[in-house]
């Protein structure tokens, strides 16, 4: 029988990130890198792209690959196995995390329902479910061959619950229809991958809840009042579910959706 050490070992693995230069991205690029693994990180913007592989390999030694790319470019996406597999030869692990969040400063974003557009709600489901389901068609002979394949998509608490809306009244924040819609999809998409892959890749979701990152003080409070944990996440938080799905600790786990929301929707 293995020991944990060996079960979460990902030494000489290869792990493709779409976001990979972002918060929750970078923070799983870490987790991932310290146990070993190689990884390359799919971005929009060159300069962060750099920064988070030069970040990588100074402070784990991992051997990383900066793919710039544009998620709603079929062909670019359909590229990047060939990419991957020209420099390490290998696809292990897939997370997809690069999405178009409620942060965006988009037209129809974060406003009522009756003014969001649907020029904004179809580049949301481009990047938010479009460009997964076309990354993990291209990665999915790769992962097969790898023996170890596993894909990691990242949710939300909104594909899976309706918002509160009065935790962004008197904030300039909202919730749009697209970004629930869209994270409802992939969670959805897990579940159907996860048997159609079976029983040569795996096929796992995890939903975030919400993560600090200075929002209003108003929405924090009544963030954290709904929280039976009491604080918003961190980065850090989403760290050691992603090493538990990428690494052989959850090699009987397929098709699941992990809520790492401190209990936000358990009510």
């Amino acid at each position: 029988m293995k020991s944990l050490r060996e079960l979460m070992d990902l030494q000489g693995r290869v792990t493709v990130i779409t976001g990979g230069a972002g918060h929750i991205g970078l923070a799983m690029g870490e987790a991932l890198a310290e146990l070993g693994a190689h990884i390359v990180v799919l971005d929009s913007q060159e300069d962060s792209c750099t920064k988070a592989c030069a970040s990588l390999e100074r402070k784990f030694g991992a051997q990383t690959l900066p793919i710039v790319i544009d998620l709603i470019d079929e062909k670019a996406i359909r590229s990047v196995p060939e990419a991957v597999i020209k420099r390490f030869g290998r696809i292990d692990i897939l997370i997809n995390c690069a999405a178009l969040v409620g942060t965006s400063t988009l037209q129809g974003w974060t406003t009522t329902f009756l003014e969001q557009k649907t020029d904004t709600w179809t580049k949301a489901l481009e990047v938010n479910l479009t460009a997964p389901f076309v990354l993990i068609q291209a990665c999915t002979p790769a992962l097969i061959e790898s023996g170890h394949g596993s894909v990691i998509n990242i949710g939300s608490t909104y594909g899976v619950v309706g918002p509160d809306l009065s935790l962004y009244e008197g904030t300039p924040m909202g919730n749009p229809a697209a970004y629930a819609a869209s994270k409802g999809g992939l969670i959805q998409l897990t579940r159907w991958l996860a048997t159609n892959l079976a029983p040569k890749v795996r096929v796992n979701a995890i939903s975030p809840g919400g993560v600090f990152r200075n929002q209003p003080q108003t929405f924090v409070e009544r963030y954290i009042q709904k929280t039976p944990l009491k604080r918003m996440a961190t980065e850090e938080d989403f760290k050691g579910m992603a090493a538990y799905l990428a690494s052989d600790l959850s090699l009987y786990v397929t098709g699941q959706n992990f809520m790492v929301d401190g209990g936000w929707t358990i009510w």
